[in-house]
């Protein structure tokens, strides 16, 4: 008997490790998996004896089997078949017994031997490094996987090259780290003709992560905005790049193993069902709000997703992660994500135009704008609308600061943001700044707190809405250079807390 650590499930973004116990003893042949395995485990007996045979080892006339513990732990998906396979070839002392106990195993078997990779090869990496552990995975999952430097990751082509390494006879070479891509959008702020006020406000929602909403006709260039924030937002840090790539990993949406600097920038349609959007399904999988973590959700058609879908949005918001429980998994996806939401004013989306609004008007944008409830709407730091331009704006040349511009005055923001929250684990931008941190970061001046005061009262702010227009103004401040918040920057913060209509 052998035991095989390996990865099946995950706990937020860390493994958790299974051990496979493979046992050969007397009595009628038969290959056996126990330990709640589904059907893709289950047929690892076949894609495993198939590749045993295209090596020319035979199983024993024995009774074999393999124990998946702990027992209780519902197993799913073909990445068994690699560990499978090797605690098989430990019990046959084909190769060393020890290694083998020392190793996390992750890789799909196809009939030749041939291993097929899998996602989740990040993650258990990580996983393999807290144990001391050697990981052995597919050749393809090693440039993702040796990015954890501190575990020792071993790729082979096929289970031949397994058997090989294990013996001595062609020891392999532990994994390289993949390639880092770098920012390359190549849409430029300077390229929107008009809003400057819109261009300000997306400003300093990328300086301070803070939630944005815009509304305005069609055509008026919501979507272009949107499109363009990636540019201006700063590169992930090493460790945000790491935490982005392993919930990638788990979708399997790194590209060759490489780590990707850019900010995730998701934009699911409004067709997009719960499950896709805070994660679920059969293995609760991450949805596209842990997809967005440390980047932007650009939810365009906001009205028109479903009731239930925008509902959800309100806990991950305020909490920075989502819990998908299922019957047979309970996981806890981290999912701090800037949420960028455009909408028509109603459904013909004209209602300031009289010569092409409906008849309904104004009671058809108080029903259309109204499928967003008072709490989802309070969570928005800024919302602003955006007019239709002019047309003899659109010959006009390109005008206003570029996003390579606006880039450095936000990464300059956000360097200030990394040194304040320096000694905080769960604060990293002014968006996150709650409780006796947020007072004595926040606090305006007096002139600015009278303001403040007057505002709660005369549109009565929730408490909430108080607490986020000191984190915009803050966030103000910071792209100011100004060490307080002053009044000037209460009010700017007000402004966009206010500029749509009545306050909710």
């Amino acid at each position: 008997m052998v035991a095989l650590a390996y990865t099946v499930a995950f706990e937020g973004i860390e493994a958790r490790l299974v051990e496979v116990q493979c046992a050969v003893t007397p009595g009628i042949p038969a290959f056996s998996i126990v330990g709640l395995p589904d059907k893709a485990v289950s047929e690892a007996r076949e894609r495993v004896r198939a590749a045993l045979t295209s090596m020319a080892i035979a199983l024993p006339s024995k009774r074999i089997t393999v124990n998946l513990s702990p027992a209780d732990l519902p197993k799913e998906g073909s990445h068994f078949d690699l560990p499978i396979a090797l605690a098989l070839l430990a019990a046959l002392d084909i190769i060393p017994r020890d290694d083998a106990a020392q190793t996390v195993a992750l890789g799909e078997l196809s009939l030749d031997g041939t291993l097929v990779p899998v996602v989740g090869a990040l993650p258990a990496a990580m996983a393999a490094a807290d144990e001391d552990r050697t990981l052995l995975c597919p050749h393809a999952c090693g440039a993702e996987a040796a990015w954890v430097g501190a575990a020792n990751v071993i790729a082979p082509r096929s289970l031949a090259d397994v058997v090989r390494h294990y013996t001595g006879q062609s020891v392999l070479s532990p994994s390289e780290p993949g390639e880092v891509h770098g920012t390359s959008s190549s849409r430029d702020l300077s390229e929107v003709k008009g809003q400057e006020r819109a261009k300000r406000a997306l400003e300093i929602a990328a300086a301070g992560r803070h939630h944005l909403i815009m509304v305005g006709s069609p055509g008026s260039g919501k979507s272009m905005l949107a499109a363009r924030i990636p540019g201006i937002l700063p590169p992930l840090s090493p460790v945000e790049a790491l935490e982005t790539s392993m919930i990638h990993s788990l979708s399997g949406l790194l590209d060759e193993g490489g780590i990707n600097r850019e900010r995730p920038f998701r934009e699911p349609h409004h067709t997009a069902s719960m499950p896709a959007i805070v994660g679920g399904g059969r293995t609760a999988k991450p949805g596209e709000i842990s997809l967005a973590h440390n980047g932007v959700l650009f939810m365009d058609e906001f009205p028109e997703f479903a009731r239930t879908v925008l509902e959800t949005l309100r806990q991950p918001i305020e909490t920075g992660e989502v819990v998908v429980a299922r019957a047979n998994a309970h996981v806890r996806y981290p999912c701090r994500f800037m949420l960028v939401a455009a909408a028509n004013p109603c459904k013909c989306g004209y209602l300031s135009d009289p010569a092409r609004a409906c008849a309904r008007v104004p009671q058809c944008g108080d029903d259309y704008m109204g499928r967003i409830s008072g709490p989802l709407m309070d969570r928005f730091d800024l919302r602003i609308e955006v007019p239709p331009v002019a047309f003899t704006d659109l010959d006009l040349p390109q005008d206003g600061d570029s996003s390579a511009t606006v880039a450095e005055r936000v990464a300059r923001a956000r360097d200030v943001q990394t040194a304040r929250f320096a000694d905080h684990d769960r604060m990293r931008v002014n968006a996150d700044a709650e409780g006796r941190v947020l007072e004595e970061i926040a606090t305006p001046d007096a002139d600015g707190r009278d303001l403040l005061v007057k505002v709660a009262e005369r549109f009565g702010l929730s408490a909430r809405g108080y607490h986020r227009v000191l984190r915009v103004a803050r966030t103000i401040a910071d792209l100011d250079g100004a060490k307080d918040v002053r009044k000037p920057h209460v009010a700017e913060a007000v402004s966009y807390r206010l500029s749509m209509a009545k306050e909710v």
